[in-house]
């Protein structure tokens, strides 16, 4: 049975869950749920802390699991990404008062993410002192803690809130991926939840286009939609046209169906994709 760890809270927690679910995966119907069997598909999904999941994962205690990049990289368990999910995107990144020294070295820099500090400051070769904190990191320089921050960054409100400005290049780009034990053995069922998730990332960023098209100008039309692979192409009972089906970019939508109105293209129908495998 594959033992598959998923977050218990926080912003990756009910993203995580309908990824599952939408592959076909049961979920926990109560907050306070921190096993689920799900025979049907012979698997059991454990509820755990984000910061913990690379943990258990690393330690081959559980086969995979969802969790942040940052998450996986900061804990320094031997796991390793297998996908990225799409969602939970942060960037992660140094800050200073407006207008400080914005020098890492010597400094005393306050974060929840030691590890990944630790090793960001190793590979510039620079020494400084990291405090870790568990929350409101924004805080430790007004508070007299730290000299400088290193945090996730979304909108950046937060920090230009408590007077400190991102400098520098990020540290690491985040979001959410699938990891497992570094250098595991292939397991059949760890490659099955994986197209399984793959299909929900196909079907959440692609459309089925439909349309008809005069003959003398499909390959134009197949320009515009050319599909993963190639459009399916089918005769019409009038000769003179063909009927076309291609995947296309769900954020390409309006632009691609004006383009095609504009060859010559009718009847153009866009239906969602529900599941695929590809």
């Amino acid at each position: 049975m594959l033992r598959i760890a998923m977050p218990n809270k926080g912003a990756l927690s009910e993203l995580a869950a309908q990824m599952m679910r939408e592959a076909g995966y049961r979920g926990r119907r109560d907050s306070k749920e921190l096993v689920i069997s799900d025979p049907d598909q012979n698997v059991e999904l454990f509820y755990l802390r984000p910061r913990d999941i690379a943990v258990y994962v690393g330690s081959g205690t559980l086969d995979v699991g969802i969790t942040g990049r940052d998450l996986m990289l900061d804990s320094g368990s031997p796991a390793t990404e297998v996908l990225q999910l799409g969602f939970g995107s942060s960037t992660f990144r140094y800050a200073a008062p407006v207008g400080a020294d914005q020098e890492l070295a010597g400094k005393r820099i306050a974060t929840s993410f030691p590890g990944l500090v630790r090793n960001h400051l190793a590979s510039l070769g620079l020494e400084a002192s990291v405090v870790r904190l568990d929350g409101a990191v924004e805080s430790a320089v007004t508070l007299g803690v730290a000299d400088i921050i290193a945090d996730v960054v979304e909108t950046g409100t937060t920090l230009r809130n408590a007077g400190l400005e991102v400098f520098g290049d990020p540290i690491l780009a985040s979001e959410a991926v699938l990891i497992r034990p570094a250098n595991s053995p292939r397991n059949p069922a760890v490659d099955v939840l994986v197209r399984r998730l793959q299909g929900v990332l196909t079907a959440r960023n692609y459309v089925m286009m439909d349309y008809d098209i005069a003959v003398q100008l499909v390959e134009k039309a197949c320009e515009l939609t050319p599909g993963l692979e190639s459009p399916t192409v089918s005769p019409l009972h009038d000769k003179g046209y063909v009927a076309v089906r291609a995947m296309v970019p769900k954020a390409q939508t309006n632009t691609v169906m004006d383009e095609l109105y504009e060859l010559g293209a009718r009847a153009i129908l866009v239906t969602e994709i529900a599941a695929c495998r590809i």
